[in-house]
Parts: C-alpha cells; structure tokens; sequence
C-alpha cells in the first residue's frame, strides 16, 4: 500500500504522538500508523515495513471492555515478531476522530477515520443532490477537529452548478465549498491545495457521489475501483468496501471510506449548533429564552421564516438534529446505567470477569 520507504514523518508522526509514545518505548515498542483493517486483523507500517498486526490478548479484553480499538489512521504500539508480523499492544491517544452511531439500535461509536487533518465531503450534483444532506453532514464534521471542506463534484452534468452552491445558504460561510468534475479534470487543483506532506485527507459521502474517481485523480493511477452510475437515479454502485491509507505523489496521505448509506450523528448538541449559528444568532433574539419557535409572541425565528431570509428545511433539519442527539445522550446515559448495575446478589458485572 505504501510505495518507498517513508519516514514515520511522511506518515504523520508529530510531536504529540512522540510525547505519549514516550511510555510505550521504555517498554520496548515501537510505534507504526494503521493503512486498514479488515475485522480484527491490521495492516501496520513503522516508517520502513509494513506488517500485519493482530491485537494481544491483553489489549483486546481491554478494548472489548471499555471500547478503544485501533482504527484506520491510529497510531498504535507494536512489538514485532518476525520481518512482517507483529502484534499490537496499546493504542495512541487520538488528536482527533471521525465519528458516527452505528446503523442499527446499538448505542456504540463507530470510528470513520482517525487523525486526520481535512475531511472533504463530497456531494454529487446530479438528481441526489440534497443541501440538506450536506448541512448534516458539515455539522457532523465540525467538532471533529478535523477541517471540514465541501466539495460539490460532477459539475459536468450540472446546467446551474452556481444555483447549486446557492442551496448551501449559510453553510459556505462556515466552510470552504470547492466545485469540481473528476470525470472532465476540472477543479481538482483546489483540492490538492488542501494536500500537504505529513498531513492526511479523508474523504466521506454517499454511494455514487465521485469520492473514488477523485481519488484516482490525484493519485494519477486507477488506484480505488469506480462503479457506473445508473442514469435512471443517479446512484453509483458501492465499490469502495474498506477504509485505508493511501499515499499522495509529492507527499500526504488520503483515505477513501465506504460510501456512508446514512450519517447517525455521535456527538453533542454544541456541534450541531455551531453548524447552525445564524439561527443559533435568531434564537438569542427571541423575546423568550425557552422560546419554542411556534406561536409565542416575539419569536425572531418565525419572523425570519416569514420574510424569507430563514428556509424552512433549514429550521426542520436543525431541530431534527437537535433531537436526534438529544435522544443519543438518554440512550448513552441508560446504557451506562445498564453497564454498572449490579448484578443480583450485590456483585457487579465486572467483579468476575
């Protein structure tokens, strides 16, 4: 995966990953960045090999019980045991991450990528087009400590793509919003702008939006397999299968993902706010502090609506992220509940583990 022989500062070792490294060397470990995983099985590179990595008994009965399993872009401690294998013992702390809920009813963080320093979310402007997408998935993005960046691709097919980037209202004072086409070559200068060596790039969006066909355009090779989009609903075939670390010609490393077929937010009720601050600025001026937005007198929210200078489907999407998160924390407040209940007896559930 990795072409040459990087140093671990091509890979994006910094001081902050040295200085909570320090520990783990006096034990003899060394330190290696995570290209991919598959399960539980990794593939690990320290700056001159890549190794294939397993979790120690010790370290996986720790992650299984308190969460913390490596994640493509982790730094990790490793004790190699041959040319190519080696067997992992403690994850780094993370500078930042990527984050959403698992699909499904499971109240469990699922790590979409670690460390990484700009994280491009790219929407196609084809039929799926859908600001309202876009805005949840920015709000998703800006607490991750990663630098979020819109990148609105297939402006070939697009008659009006200005009119599009207008749909964005709001959202293109918060972060910066690229056109491009991967197909036609166009605006992929921009994007590189955003690569830099030591640094990594992530990219997120739905199934058929043009992240591999980017991808591959800045890799100059056909590197990530690209699906054919169906015309009749402007859906690409989900190829990309698996997160990992790719390296850049001329330096950085990128991170393609799965296409995401929905974007459960994890997180807290600030991050979302802070993607919605022109109504977080209305809200403040609302005659009353519990304001609902609905009927009471003095309600800056609904006048706005009223003159037209608030969308709706922007007001409907911020409250529904709201409560979305709102019912995450109660159901991570049970589950924590549920987690330390004693069994019956008086005994906990971890006195016998």
């Amino acid at each position: 995966m990795v072409d040459g022989n990087p140093k671990l500062s091509d890979l994006g070792w910094t001081d902050f990953f040295a200085g909570r490294f320090a520990a783990h060397e006096a034990e003899g470990l060394h330190p290696g960045r995570v290209l991919s995983q598959e399960k539980l099985l990794y593939l690990v590179h320290d700056g001159k090999a890549e190794l294939a990595a397993e979790l120690s008994g010790r370290f996986r009965h720790e992650a299984e019980q308190h969460g913390g399993f490596p994640a493509v872009g982790d730094w990790v401690a490793f004790m190699p045991h041959s040319e190519d294998r080696a067997t992992i013992h403690a994850l780094l702390p993370r500078r930042n991450a990527i984050s959403r809920k698992v699909p499904g009813e499971e109240t469990v963080e699922q790590v979409i990528a670690a460390n990484v320093d700009t994280i491009f979310l790219v929407a196609g402007l084809d039929q799926e087009f859908n600001p309202r997408r876009v805005e949840r998935y920015v709000a998703a993005m800006l607490g991750s400590g990663a630098t979020p960046v819109v990148v609105l691709n297939k402006t070939d097919i697009c008659p009006d793509p200005a009119a599009a980037v207008a749909q964005l209202g709001p959202v293109q004072a918060m972060v910066p919003v690229l056109q491009a086409s991967a197909a036609a070559g166009i605006g992929l200068d921009a994007i590189r702008s955003y690569v830099r060596a030591g640094e990594t790039v992530a990219f997120v969006g739905s199934s058929g939006v043009g992240k591999s066909t980017i991808i591959n355009r800045l890799l100059g090779t056909e590197r990530q397999r690209t699906g054919e989009v169906s015309q009749a609903v402007g859906k690409g075939r989900h190829i990309t299968t698996r997160r990992e670390l790719i390296p850049i010609p001329g330096g950085g490393l990128l991170m393609d993902t799965p296409g995401l077929r929905e974007l459960q937010l994890w997180g807290e009720e600030h991050d979302v706010r802070s993607a919605f601050g022109d109504i977080d600025a209305l809200a403040a001026a609302c005659r009353f502090r519990d304001c609902k937005h609905e009927l009471e007198p003095g309600c800056a929210v609904r006048a706005a609506l009223e003159a037209g200078t608030l969308e709706p489907e922007r007001l409907r999407n911020f409250e529904k992220m709201q409560r979305e998160l709102r019912f995450l924390a109660k159901r991570q407040y049970w589950a924590k509940m549920k987690k330390h209940q004693p069994r019956p007896g008086g005994s906990n559930p971890r006195d016998d583990e």
